[in-house]
């Protein structure tokens, strides 16, 4: 089912498109997308992260600024069987769009996936053909999937044709560098009804070694007509114009850089917007993030499984902000990824940022 794609100025997206690329290399600000039925905000998207973009996660990145977040990625068997972590997985992150991931290997099963979903309020559709995980690529999914395009194309086939929203696609640059195919898969996806196409500019092969190739997803976008977002390596927002105008994409998608600095993707979505840079929270703010990170992950997940969640969150807090330097502090960030009392988790990382503010003012 082919849906039209159209930017906010109305254009038809498919008009001109190699023009639009080329305006993006010469620095222009660019329009914010409208996938389907959706008009996003702007142009920094976070990436679906297994394991780490929780509700909360999510709902912290849109509060600053995130364009659209996606959800951690579920197994479509997960989706159709709406067990406790599925629900956990696909919770309303707050006023952004509720984008699902879903990874699946048959038709018939991304087609009740994607109706599950969108019945549980999902306004877009997300398929991983990306992940590079061997516990997913050895049942056929994710990155897998690239070897088999009669079979991606498919997938994409049984969703477009199951729901009433918008589904796009994430994808690699291919399996390894003698199988580059990610323009090939991206125009196939195209005409089964795919709305948007996200590349992590590495191969399957790869896995997160060496760094992105944004040149590379030029060719995937002078592939289609609808949106493409770039992903992998994005850092900064610097990093996020360089990414615009190597590869001529659409948006950014912003997944490792986000942990610890969920802030990091509307800091991005601004400056894309703007052109300037804005200021970053200050330790007292990160601390009230941290914080608000982790009351909501003990309150959905429960004492015991939220502290042991958070963990991952809670050091990436503290590293991204550089508080954990000192001898004191490396002892005191120890103690924060271990003990399992949270109110001495949150004793430790108001003394991890407020203990030595010198270190805000240097």
């Amino acid at each position: 089912m082919r849906r039209p794609i159209a930017f906010a100025s109305g254009l038809a997206y498919g008009v001109g498109k190699m023009s639009f690329a080329k305006k993006i290399g010469a620095n222009s600000q660019p329009a914010s997308p409208r996938i389907g039925s959706l008009l996003l905000s702007g142009s920094a998207f976070l990436a679906p992260m297994a394991g780490v973009t929780d509700a909360a996660m999510r709902r912290i990145a849109e509060r600053f600024g995130a364009s659209a977040t996606v959800s951690e990625m579920i197994s479509a068997d997960g989706v159709v069987r709406n067990d406790r972590e599925t629900r956990l997985r696909l919770a309303n992150s707050g006023a952004g769009p509720r984008i699902v991931q879903i990874a699946a290997r048959d038709p018939a099963g991304v087609e009740d996936a994607a109706r599950c979903a969108e019945n549980a309020g999902a306004q877009m559709i997300d398929i991983n053909m990306g992940c590079p995980c061997k516990r997913v690529t050895g049942g056929l999914a994710g990155a897998a999937l690239m070897r088999d395009l009669d079979l991606a194309a498919g997938l994409v086939r049984a969703a477009a044709e199951a729901v009433s929203v918008p589904v796009s696609v994430k994808m690699r640059l291919g399996w390894d560098d003698d199988t580059r195919n990610a323009a090939e898969l991206a125009r196939r996806a195209e005409g089964e009804g795919a709305a948007m196409i996200t590349v992590h500019g590495r191969t399957r092969a790869q896995f997160y070694n060496g760094f992105a190739d944004w040149s590379a997803i030029a060719e995937v976008k002078s592939a289609v007509g609808i949106p493409v977002v770039a992903n992998g390596d994005c850092k900064s927002p610097e990093d996020a114009k360089e990414m615009l105008r190597l590869s001529g994409a659409d948006a950014v998608m912003i997944g490792r850089a986000a942990l610890g600095r969920p802030w990091i993707v509307g800091d991005v979505a601004h400056y894309l917007s703007t052109g300037k840079r804005r200021a970053p929270p200050s330790f007292e703010s990160r601390l009230e993030i941290a914080l608000e990170h982790l009351e909501a992950l003990l309150s959905s997940m429960g004492a015991v499984a939220g502290l042991r969640h958070a963990r991952k969150h809670l050091a990436a807090y503290v590293d991204s902000s550089g508080c954990g330097s000192s001898c004191e502090a490396v002892g005191l960030r120890r103690a924060l990824v271990t003990t399992t009392q949270a109110d001495e988790v949150r004793e430790l990382l108001g003394r991890l940022f407020l203990s030595d503010r010198k270190m805000e003012a240097a």
